[in-house]
């Protein structure tokens, strides 16, 4: 079967591209307000990724230059349900000892994978770790955790787009939604 030429058209808007940028013009004021100094961001892929690229853009208008370095972490797979088990898929290249960090993740739910990656940046020797998420819900964890920074609420609902996927499909949409049934 064919790739959905339009995979957009079956996705509702719930964060638009537009309304997205300005949020993170205001975040990255928000980071640049903490002055944190001989900063090293990392972003959890792939969920991220795009997340981490604009944010990473607005920063440095607000004159901030950061090292930069990527974690894939994987609870997913192809499921639309964590399955509870966090695994490295690659790891960082830089040293994080001593380092003043700002760990950015898609969404925070359950909160396992990203108490996972501060659990481990911690104990590789990072000196602060400041943690910055997309979306959060507000629902129970099943680890205690909460981000320092964060872009929106996100309604009770399964996600995709902007950076986002269920099976590999739909990180291209500029928006974040949500897959109408």
């Amino acid at each position: 079967m064919p790739a959905d030429p339009h995979p957009e058209k079956r996705v509702e808007v719930i964060f638009s591209a537009s309304t997205i940028a300005a949020r993170l013009d205001e975040l990255a004021v928000e980071i640049a307000a903490r002055r944190i100094d001989r900063l090293l961001v990392i972003a959890v892929l792939k969920g991220s990724f795009v997340f981490a690229a604009d944010l990473i853009r607005a920063m440095h208008a607000n004159g901030i230059a950061p090292e930069i370095d990527f974690l894939t972490l994987s609870s997913y797979r192809k499921s639309k349900v964590s399955s509870g088990q966090v695994t490295i898929l690659r790891d960082l290249d830089l040293d994080v000892t001593g380092r003043n960090i700002l760990l950015i993740d898609d969404i925070l739910e359950s909160g396992r994978t990203l108490a996972f990656a501060k659990d481990l940046l911690s104990a590789r020797g990072a000196a602060r770790i400041h943690t910055c998420v997309l979306l959060e819900k507000k629902v129970p964890r099943a680890v205690e955790i909460e981000a320092d920074f964060r872009a929106f609420d996100c309604p009770e609902v399964f996600v995709v787009g902007y950076g986002m996927d269920v099976a590999h499909r739909y990180r291209e949409l500029p928006f974040v939604g949500h897959i109408r049934q």
